[in-house]
């Protein structure tokens, strides 16, 4: 219910006209549920996933991770030729799957890509294991909102809110550890502090109009 919330309020918070609602499976799914309830925009399927592959942003390296996105995902091409879509996954790492993604949909004739991120920019390493270990490798904490979205090809990208991802969960604030969004870390990072540089989000999510258009 919480994942659903959080498409609800993205629709709230960015709403944008589109033929078709498609999560990236499957952790994505209840979010584009929630954001397809809340815009009366159509929700399909389609991106088909072979359950056989590994998550790819937690891959050590751009080669595996990149061969697996194409063994994961298989996109029902008459579902999305003509149509505007709209796509929503749960986060941006490094975002370099995420731009396969697009391309996979813009290649399968899809006219137009809006993304659709179902949390804030990840800003900040996580330390308690999973596989982002360096701050320069997360691409929200290299360039701005507009400089993603050309990166990755997308006709706009939208990131849920910090308060819109705490209201979702109906809970305080404090009952959280929120560190890869604000660089507050629950437990000491001992030397790690010293590499972090604090970034205001402020600073990320700058007027489209800056941004290079992203190339077709």
């Amino acid at each position: 219910e919480v994942r659903m919330n959080f498409g609800r309020i993205m629709a709230e918070e960015s709403p944008v006209e589109a033929d078709v609602v498609i999560p990236v499976p499957d952790s994505s799914i209840p979010a584009a549920l929630g954001y397809a309830e809340a815009s009366g925009i159509p929700f399909e399927m389609n991106l088909i996933k072979n359950r056989y592959i590994h998550r790819t942003f937690i891959r050590p390296t751009a080669e595996l991770r990149e061969h697996d996105l194409k063994m994961k995902l298989n996109p029902l091409i008459d579902s999305i030729k003509g149509r505007r879509v709209i796509l929503v996954d749960d986060s941006i790492v490094r975002g370099t799957t995420m731009r396969k993604v697009v391309t996979m949909l813009k290649e399968a004739g899809a006219t137009e890509v809006h993304l659709m991120i179902s949390s804030p920019p990840v800003l900040y390493p996580d330390y308690y294991g999973i596989n982002t270990p360096s701050q320069s490798e997360l691409i929200a904490a290299e360039m701005t909102v507009p400089e993603i979205r050309t990166y990755v090809g997308a006709d706009s990208l939208y990131f849920l809110s910090f308060d819109g991802m705490i209201e979702a969960t109906g809970l305080p604030e404090h009952m959280f550890s929120a560190s890869c969004f604000n660089g507050i870390y629950p437990t000491p990072i001992g030397k790690r502090a010293d590499e972090i540089k604090h970034i205001n989000i402020n600073d990320r999510i700058v007027p489209e109009h800056d941004a290079v258009p992203a190339s077709s």
